[in-house]
């Protein structure tokens, strides 16, 4: 397999991160008319920024950012390209990017007891209380210079 080539998402993209949204096995859609085109195309610049990662030239995995929430809006690997760490490079990406915009947190909500609730406390970042079905996870911007991520 060629290594992942990481970049900025376009509007070329949206169909490929659609699809890959709709094949995961788990955090599942249970309506997936809620999330629309149109919310991928403004989650490109307007509200936020977008990467994908791909491999011998097809996306395989794709992130999300809010720029307003300091979150991240979404992360999914396609599921055959599972464990290549093309998760962990656009989370790394997407992070870096909301911490150069000055925000001191990230935050995000994922589905308790799933693969990406092990994700994000193995990438360090810190569990929150749970509300309502998601668990919460938040990552604090180091308070040295060297840019590097630590936990609250």
């Amino acid at each position: 397999m060629n290594k992942a080539v990481l970049r900025q998402a376009c509007s070329a993209d949206i169909p490929a991160m659609s699809a890959i949204r709709l094949s995961v096995r788990e955090n599942v859609l249970s309506d997936p008319s809620r999330v629309t085109l149109q919310m991928y195309e403004d989650y490109l610049e307007r509200d936020g920024r977008g990467w994908v990662a791909e491999v011998e030239g097809r996306v395989a995995a794709f992130c999300y950012a809010d720029r307003h929430r300091a979150s991240i809006w979404a992360l999914f690997v396609d599921p055959g390209h599972e464990g290549l760490g093309l998760g962990k490079a656009l989370l790394a990406l997407a992070v870096s990017w909301l911490f150069e915009l000055g925000h001191q947190r990230v935050t995000l909500g994922t589905t308790p007891g799933t693969r990406a609730d092990r994700f994000y406390a193995a990438q360090g970042w810190t569990r929150m209380p749970q509300e309502g079905a998601e668990v919460g996870y938040v990552l604090a911007r180091a308070a040295s210079s060297t840019g590097t991520n630590s936990r609250p």
